[in-house]
């Protein structure tokens, strides 16, 4: 893991087309910006743990649902 400090202003590049941005820094919360290709997904982590956990829960449902119909396919 890269730890950078930056101050208001500054920014930060990520290959050729990923640009991070400090937009303000006030009462302990840092505001940033961030510039990238709509093809990029950008989460905050807390969103990401939720995404994570939410499609591992549908996985888990549909598996057993197709895995069923699946065997009743066989079975003819």
């Amino acid at each position: 893991m890269l730890i950078l400090g930056r101050k208001e202003g500054e920014r930060i590049h990520i290959g050729h087309s990923v640009t991070i941005s400090i937009e303000s820094i006030a009462k302990g919360m840092v505001k940033v910006g961030i510039d990238a290709p709509k093809d990029i997904v950008i989460l905050r982590g807390e969103l990401k743990d939720k995404v994570t956990q939410s499609n591992l829960k549908a996985t888990q449902a549909v598996e057993a649902s197709t895995l069923s119909d699946i065997s009743k396919l066989l079975d003819k």
